[in-house]
């Protein structure tokens, strides 16, 4: 079964819409999910969203893990 998730209406500027089209056409994505990964990799990086990347994406890159800055945060902090 499918997650259920939020949805929600967006209000954005044509010239950031069309930003957002040519990158996520540049990744194989829709405008939404492209909207989507950049949200959470800003909440990601503020350190407010803590789930896991997901597994190999289509393209066979690897998930992002850890950045240097949060892995050496995690070690000084043990």
């Amino acid at each position: 079964m499918a997650k259920r998730r939020k949805q929600y209406l967006l209000r954005i500027p044509q010239e950031l819409y069309d930003i957002y089209e040519t990158w996520a056409a540049d990744e194989f994505r829709s405008v939404n999910a492209q909207i989507e990964a950049t949200l959470v990799e800003a909440a990601r990086r503020a350190g407010r969203y803590r789930r896991s990347p997901p597994a190999t994406s289509a393209g066979g890159e690897e998930p992002a893990g850890e950045s240097a800055d949060q892995s050496a945060e995690a070690s000084k902090k043990t």
